[in-house]
């Protein structure tokens, strides 16, 4: 591979690298044997005062989707700091224009949690319709009280629509699952995907968001945080879904407006909902918490052991090619921010 820049040159010898949550222990011992690195051992998240002064003694830092790093914060940061590797996918807690003005260059993990993220949709997108939540509490607080022909009617789920916003890796593993159990799919996004594609995953395209939730029985979100989708899910577009409906959502949480959607749960128009993130995180609304029929995951959608230890061997590859003057095989392209 040629040369994007030479090799930065470090002080110590190795780059200095800050890691902002503790990593897999296997992604810390190797991190620890390749460079000057700093590890959260009590994997706390760092506070604003504490990442601006790691990014102001360090050569790369690896932030998660916890640690907001604002323009502010990059302007403050050491003349050292030139590689901020992300572990996650999602880089908009990163002012990446900021970082580039200032020769910046940002890295992600994408495409390793895709399964992942895949699996707990379809366990939400299973779990609503068939009140997974309500049935397994009266269990544990010991309030069930046998079967019955009419207790804990659910919804099946073949035949139903499920609409898809953003059909990206994400989208398309969710649909190849859902086709499996007799869902259709329709989806929208920013491009239609090739007719090979579409066909291969047994989905259909509908140009715009407002007729995709009129359609939907369950709609789950998979499309980036940006300007433009944030409250892209509003009280008028939860009116547009068919009473006794579901959402589903493990992208981020700012892209449903959440009173709307708490105002729908608790009116009845929406049956229930599958929430893996929230836009206040870890705070979640007690309302939220108290619907029986919405399951409130813990933002695990990444959450295995797998998946965990290859996005830190991707943060590990970006730093070593950074380091020997090669540009990163993840870097986030800037090309379109001015």
């Amino acid at each position: 591979m040629a040369n994007s820049t030479a090799s930065p040159h470090f002080a110590a010898g190795r780059p200095k690298v800050v890691v902002t949550r503790q990593l897999m222990p296997s992604v810390e011992a190797r991190m620890a044997e390749l460079f000057e690195s700093t590890l959260n051992v009590e994997d706390k998240p760092m506070s604003r005062d504490a990442l601006i002064e790691a990014m102001q003694s360090c050569d790369v830092l690896v932030p998660t989707v916890t640690d907001r790093i604002d323009a502010e914060m990059i302007a403050a940061a050491g003349d050292e700091l030139r590689l901020i590797a992300n572990f996650g996918a999602g880089t908009e807690h990163i002012d990446l224009a900021a970082a580039a003005k200032r020769k910046i260059i940002v890295t992600n993990t994408s495409g390793v949690f895709t399964d992942d993220t895949a699996d707990i949709t379809m366990a939400a997108i299973i779990g609503v319709p068939r009140r997974i939540r309500e049935g397994t509490g009266l269990v544990r607080r010991g309030e069930w009280t046998g079967w019955a022909p009419s207790g804990l009617l659910g919804r099946k789920l073949g035949g139903k629509v499920l609409g898809i916003v953003g059909m990206g890796r994400i989208g398309q593993a969710v649909a190849h699952r859902a086709r499996a159990f007799g869902l259709e799919v329709a989806y929208t996004n920013r491009k239609q995907l090739p007719s090979a594609v579409e066909s291969m995953l047994g989905a259909r395209y509908v140009s715009d968001v407002d007729a995709l939730m009129a359609e939907a029985d369950i709609l789950t979100l998979h499309c980036p945080l940006t300007d433009e989708t944030a409250g892209l899910i509003d009280e008028r577009r939860i009116a547009l879904m068919k009473p006794g409906s579901s959402i589903i959502n493990t992208a981020r949480g700012e892209l449903i407006e959440q009173e709307a959607l708490i105002a729908a749960l608790e009116n009845g128009h929406l049956i229930g909902a599958g929430l893996d993130v929230y836009p206040d995180e870890p705070n979640i609304d007690p309302r939220l918490i108290a619907h029986p029929n919405v399951m409130t995951f813990p933002h695990i959608g990444s959450a295995t052991v797998e998946g965990r230890e290859a996005s830190g061997e991707k943060v590990i590859a970006n730093i070593r090619f950074w380091a020997d003057g090669h540009r990163p095989p993840d870097q986030v392209l800037t090309a379109l921010i001015s």
